[in-house]
């Protein structure tokens, strides 16, 4: 990881008129018995701040929160790490259960979100170069597509579009389907486990713009990125899985994985402009690994830990 300086433990100062990256959600409250509270902040939004905070680009966040979640000690963390946090206060903000099973992941719902309108976008924040959309439950209305910049790098955490979500009930897979959200993304990520076995990859880069890419994770197994272009067949990019230590929590590995390739581009100085030799996926990947090492937000890493998780994987690979 190139660039001097180790920037990214807390220097992107808040009240900064234009980040680097702006992040907009819900931060969702996950249930766990471990927490004094009966929960813990996450959601797609606080994990993509922290973590193009800690790679060291200003970043701003719209976070939405119910009551509860408004008072969090975690968006202190966010805080504290440089992000430049703008509460949106909901009525109504998504709960979750996850329990891991021998067959993967069940996840239940315990609140929904009210959506997140573009009204609330600081008019500075309009002249961001990258954007990270990191919805968890559909709180993103279609018309998030048309307030961006044209000329910004957009990623999109595709699972929350994928949910259908009921109070008391099992979260279950919506059929990828059309969405303006889709095509306006350069960068779309979503993990395997959140599509149906039955899910072609063709019919998945089909609801893409041309030019834009597909990232597919499979956890310890690596992932695939597929890059379109128009007129000519998708170019296929296979990443491996830095191998972890003692993993803790994966929950949020998926979202420091794509906003760390988001930070790649707006950033190409993280990875000395070598993305082209996948340098951009070795820093994912990296970030991947750590995050799971840690309980909740405390798993996103520092910069100078990313440069050693780095060199360990080269020297892997």
């Amino acid at each position: 990881m190139s660039e001097a300086g180790d920037q990214g433990d807390g220097t992107g100062a808040p009240g900064s008129p234009v980040p680097d990256v702006v992040v907009v959600g819900a931060a969702s409250r996950d249930i766990i018995s471990e927490d004094p509270r009966g929960w813990r902040l996450g959601g797609g939004v606080s994990y993509s701040a922290l973590t193009t905070a800690r790679l060291g680009l200003r970043t701003g966040a719209l976070l939405g929160a119910d009551p509860e979640a408004c008072g969090a000690p975690e968006i202190d963390l966010l805080r504290a790490t440089g992000v430049d946090v703008r509460l949106v206060p909901l009525e109504r903000g998504p709960v979750f259960e996850n329990v891991e099973t021998p067959g993967g992941r069940v996840q239940r719902c315990f609140g929904e979100s009210d959506p997140i309108p573009v009204s609330k976008v600081p008019p500075a924040w309009l002249n961001a170069p990258g954007w990270i959309l990191a919805p968890v439950a559909g709180e993103l209305p279609e018309a998030w597509a048309g307030v961006l910049p044209r000329g910004a790098t957009v990623a999109l955490g595709w699972q929350g579009l994928l949910r259908t979500l009921g109070r008391g009930h099992t979260v279950e897979r919506r059929p990828p389907s059309p969405s303006a959200l889709l095509r306006r993304a350069d960068l779309v990520g979503v993990s395997r486990t959140d599509l149906s076995p039955e899910a072609r990859l063709e019919d998945l880069v089909a609801l893409l713009r041309p030019g834009a890419a597909l990232v597919l994770t499979q956890a310890e197994r690596g992932g695939l990125v597929v890059e379109t272009s128009g007129g000519r067949s998708p170019r296929l990019r296979r990443y491996p899985a830095i191998r972890a230590g003692e993993p803790v929590d994966s929950t949020g590995a998926g979202d420091a994985f794509l906003a760390s390739l988001l930070a790649a581009r707006v950033r190409p100085g993280l990875v000395g402009g070598r993305s082209d030799r996948g340098w951009d996926l070795l820093l994912a990947a990296a970030v991947g690994s750590l995050t799971v090492e840690g309980a909740g937000l405390l798993g996103i890493p520092s910069r100078s830990a990313v440069r050693r998780r780095m060199s360990a994987g080269l020297v892997r690979g």
